[in-house]
């Protein structure tokens, strides 16, 4: 059944003419250029207000079962392709959000389509391994083709994770077991660490400290909340940890008009971030570790600049603390680069990088000397999917043969200067928009407005996101170009003329 499925699948995708829209369904201005992805759709086409009926049906079907207060609509990820989501009512949006910014190079791309359908990887798709225990036979030249390959500057080993969380919480693990062997001298626990380790009580399960930023968002497992400070929903009733929480830069826009005030804001930053360092050792919580996302996305699309985070990383050195950048949202491509922190224009950038999301697998890569000690340290069951791994590759490949990353620098630059055309156009609505690549944002007057505009874009076959407190953040995939960019902001366009 799963291969006549498949097949179904490649044969629409071979035969074009098939999913074309019909004419009447197309929202886009005539003067926008006709250059589009080759398996996709021409257009949105929305057929009811959505959630539509059949959404609004199972979602109460389902919140019979779950809790389903965020869910948005349902969806048919069978009819969906390229840029374009299809819900379960037939209306099809131009997804400028895609799934919380990790979907790569679109929905059901043919090259992934083609993956699925080889009988020798049919055993990596049906099987999931104990990684940590019972690895595949391809396992190693797996993560040489995919992972390594897109290694971050002086890093060698990676660990593979399941998602987001996961990868930064056993990345923390990783920063303290190096304080702590760093500390003493070497990698033999005492007796001691031993015992009372196992009744949660110091030496053995020492007050270290991770420092944060407000406005950071790290995932919602117990040690990535107490690293998390975007909404006070993810962390409510959740003990957490007395770790340091430094400011991030509130940079003001646009950025060529206020270059003075936005370097003293990160100065300002910066010695606060020394001083709690200072603080957090003096009250016998050393901080082992610093962990930072390139751009703060969650938290509101909080940007700084390349010099400030040079800074950071020299501030982690001095005080001999792990500088681990989070780049769950960030990598991948979509800032015109495959990591954001590439942006920096440094050769040691790091000694931890986290990802997820694009890469379709998690994870952290690292430096050597963060490396487990002992086998057990860093486990769980899983701790990965190899089937992730083999997509992943295709998706490199996709990236390299198509340069995507030229076109997302290309699109990028499309799609900021429109945005800056609607601030311009729209000041008492719009303001501070901002991005690297097509990673952009840009903030509404209030949150009910942005709340407002984002409903009404859906229902013209847009579907975007919100983060912080009044912020939409863009995240396309890969594929997203120039020609979807002009048909987004004649939409939008559309939609801020009628605005009341």
């Amino acid at each position: 059944m799963a291969s006549s499925l498949i097949g179904r699948q490649l044969a629409l995708f071979l035969q074009k003419n098939l999913w074309l829209g019909a004419p009447g369904c197309r929202y886009v201005s005539k003067a926008v250029p006709q250059t589009q992805v080759d398996f996709e759709y021409d257009g949105p086409c929305m057929k009811t207000s959505v959630p539509g009926p059949r959404s609004q049906e199972l979602t109460k079907q389902l919140g019979e079962i779950q809790n389903v207060g965020a869910i948005n609509f349902f969806c048919n990820y069978e009819e969906s392709r390229g840029n374009y989501l299809v819900d379960v009512d037939g209306n099809r949006m131009l997804d400028v959000y895609t799934q919380i910014s990790s979907i790569p190079i679109g929905y059901n791309h043919p090259a992934l389509l083609k993956l699925m359908s080889n009988p020798n990887n049919l055993s990596t798709f049906v099987n999931r391994p104990a990684l940590g225990i019972l690895p595949p036979e391809t396992f190693p030249d797996t993560l040489t083709d995919s992972l390594l390959s897109v290694a971050p500057s002086g890093m060698t080993r990676v660990q593979t994770m399941a998602c987001g969380s996961c990868s930064n919480e056993n990345a923390y693990k990783a920063m303290f077991i190096w304080y702590k062997n760093k500390e003493r001298g070497h990698n033999t626990p005492s007796d001691e660490d031993v015992s009372t380790c196992m009744v949660n009580q110091a030496p053995g399960c020492p007050d270290l400290s991770i420092m944060s930023f407000m406005g950071a968002f790290h995932g919602r497992t117990l040690g990535c909340l107490a690293t998390t400070h975007s909404k006070a929903i993810h962390k409510l009733d959740v003990p957490s940890f007395d770790w340091p929480i430094a400011p991030f830069p509130r940079l003001r826009y646009p950025l060529e008009q206020f270059t003075r005030e936005n370097a003293q804001e990160e100065a300002r930053c910066l010695e606060e971030v020394e001083d709690l360092i200072v603080k957090w050792r003096q009250k016998g919580k050393p901080v082992a570790g610093i962990v930072i996302e390139p751009i703060q996305a969650e938290g509101g699309d909080n940007h700084a600049s390349p010099n400030f985070f040079r800074s950071l990383r020299n501030i982690a050195r001095k005080h001999g603390c792990a500088f681990h950048v989070d780049e769950v949202q960030t990598g991948g491509g979509c800032t015109g680069k495959f990591w954001a922190h590439e942006h920096w224009g440094m050769d040691d950038p790091a000694d931890i990088v986290s990802f997820s999301k694009k890469l379709l697998t998690g994870g952290y890569y690292h430096k050597d000397e963060l490396q487990a000690d002992k086998a057990y340290r860093i486990f769980n069951t899983w701790m990965g999917d190899p089937s992730k791994n083999l997509f992943l590759s295709e998706v490199l490949n996709v990236i390299r043969r198509e340069s995507l990353l030229e076109e997302v620098a290309r699109s990028g630059r499309a799609l900021l200067n429109g945005l800056y055309e609607l601030q311009a156009q729209y000041p008492g609505i719009l303001s501070r928009a901002r991005g690297q690549g097509t990673f952009c944002a840009i903030d509404v007057c209030d949150d009910a407005t942005r709340t407002s505009i984002l409903l009404k874009a859906r229902n013209k076959g847009i579907l975007l996101g919100g983060c912080g407190e009044r912020s939409i953040r863009f995240r396309p995939a890969l594929i997203f170009k120039e020609y979807h960019v002009h048909l987004f902001l004649n939409i939008f366009n559309d939609i801020l003329a009628k605005h009341k």
